[in-house]
């Protein structure tokens, strides 16, 4: 026992040493090379999307530039899958996903989740000319579409647990419904526009994002109430402290100066960040 110690004692003083020489790196790099990197959905409107002129807009595009703003670094974006997003392992490819993110014990496993920055009601959407869907239940063995690797499936799945202070864990109101994932969820819409059971039944989605393709369409309606509220939090790699304690304080400023109240009125119409 007396001869194993200082083999115990070194290796965590070794483990203890590797783990300093880790902290902070990513708010290094992002010094160094004067560019925030950042991931996001490149179809989830208003929250990000392509614009009239092919360049990403919306909610979580203008707060990831108000991030580096206050970084005092140039912004770049990229829009992988929302699967490769969620699967963390990130390495040095990205900093910073401001990509109206649900924390849930998967994922948590993977990511670190230094502050929340917004609410949304998760709702379920049918076509406009289908009288019969009015709840979940009205769905018992057919289809709803999802971005696949989204909370929204995992609640179909009935595994969804968020994994954030104070969240309200959903109630599971059917039995079993057949799941369609998509990668992308404007392909969801355009399939869900054909009509009910032409390829899907019903999309779940974001109550802000259900609305914009509702007003643009006038093709699809929301059923009932809210199916639960999601608290999106902004996402990061794992493990770097020093990067998550600077992004609380930078999140810190941009609600004591207005900044996210501004971004969610221009969007949202009313300030969604409280």
């Amino acid at each position: 026992m007396t001869l194993k110690q200082p083999t115990t004692l070194l290796a965590l003083s070794l483990a203890l040493l590797a783990g300093a020489s880790q902290a902070g790196t990513t708010l290094d790099r992002i010094q160094k090379n004067g560019e925030l990197r950042g991931v996001l959905l490149e179809s989830y409107p208003p929250y990000s999307f392509l614009n009239a002129q092919n360049q990403l807009d919306g909610f979580d595009v203008d707060v990831a530039k108000a991030v580096a703003k206050k970084l005092g670094v140039k912004l770049k974006l990229d829009t992988p899958s929302w699967e490769v997003i969620a699967a963390g392992n990130w390495g040095a490819r990205w900093d910073i996903c401001i990509c109206s993110m649900t924390p849930n014990k998967e994922r948590a496993q993977v990511l670190d989740f230094p502050v929340f920055y917004y609410n949304s009601p998760a709702v379920l959407v049918a076509n406009a000319a289908d009288n019969k869907t009015r709840s979940l239940k009205d769905l018992e063995g057919k289809k709803v579409a999802v971005q696949q690797g989204s909370s929204y499936e995992s609640y179909l799945q009935k595994k969804l647990a968020i994994d954030a202070p104070g969240a309200v864990q959903p109630g599971y109101p059917f039995q079993r419904i057949g799941i369609a994932p998509y990668d992308s969820e404007e392909l969801a819409f355009q399939d869900l526009a054909l009509g009910a059971g032409k390829r899907v039944d019903a999309v779940i989605s974001n109550l802000v994002t259900a609305r914009e393709r509702i007003q643009k369409t006038g093709k699809f309606r929301i059923v009932g109430s809210p199916l639960y509220q999601e608290p999106n939090w902004v996402a990061v790699a794992r493990g770097d402290a020093a990067w998550n304690a600077r992004v609380k304080q930078v999140f810190a400023q941009l609600k004591q100066d207005g900044t996210l109240a501004a971004i969610s009125k221009k969007w949202i119409g009313s300030d969604i960040t409280r």
